[in-house]
């Protein structure tokens, strides 16, 4: 028998050769390891790092840190991958990544769940005290240099990706099923297209 050690246990093989080991049952039992470290990653990991995300703000800057953290957890999951014609392992590019992954981005789930989360805020009426926090403007003068970006920017920038620019957000948000439509499309980009025109001919 043969031992092979992974981060997650020891699996045994029946060994075939001196030097030799059953290469499909170890594929195997590869593939399924690798997809319950990738089950871990979504059921654990994913909403401790997301938790509370419908309210934040993000710039570019925190987008891009979050996705490399993710594409670092992934690179963990599914390992490096040997090139067919040098014979050589490498690391998965971020395109192989998200191929393997098949599953929405942390940035396109942080996304829909804030577009979710405002259809609600758009719900509460300007005295509730989310209402205010999220949407209202701050009283007094604001200090020197660029403003910061608001949580109703990334509301608007996210419109903006959708094809739905120039909408008032509250007013949308009132046809729950137009709504959907939105946070559908933010969190699936290849449907954009059609949920814009379809919310404009509306």
């Amino acid at each position: 028998m043969i031992r092979i050690m992974t981060t997650g246990g020891q699996f045994t093989f029946p060994v075939r050769g001196r030097d030799s080991f059953d290469a499909e049952l170890f594929f195997s039992a590869s593939f399924t390891f690798k997809n319950k470290n990738n089950k871990i990653y979504r059921t654990m990991i994913l909403p401790v790092v997301l938790y509370g995300c419908e309210t934040w703000s993000f710039t570019l800057r925190e987008e891009r840190r979050l996705r490399v953290f993710e594409n670092r957890v992934l690179r963990r999951i599914f390992g490096p991958n040997r090139d067919e014609v040098t014979g050589e392992w490498r690391k998965l590019h971020n395109e192989e990544l998200n191929d393997r992954y098949c599953s929405p981005n942390n940035i396109r789930v942080t996304k829909s769940r804030r577009m979710r989360w405002a259809g609600h805020v758009a719900g509460m009426g300007k005295r509730r005290g989310v209402y205010r926090v999220l949407v209202g403007r701050s009283e007094g003068k604001r200090p020197l240099g660029r403003p910061r970006r608001r949580w109703e920017d990334n509301i608007k920038m996210d419109l903006q990706e959708v094809r739905c620019e120039g909408m008032d957000w509250i007013e949308l948000a009132q046809d729950r099923d137009r709504w959907r439509v939105v946070v559908s499309a933010v969190m699936d980009l290849p449907v954009s297209y059609n949920s814009g025109n379809f919310l404009a001919s509306r």
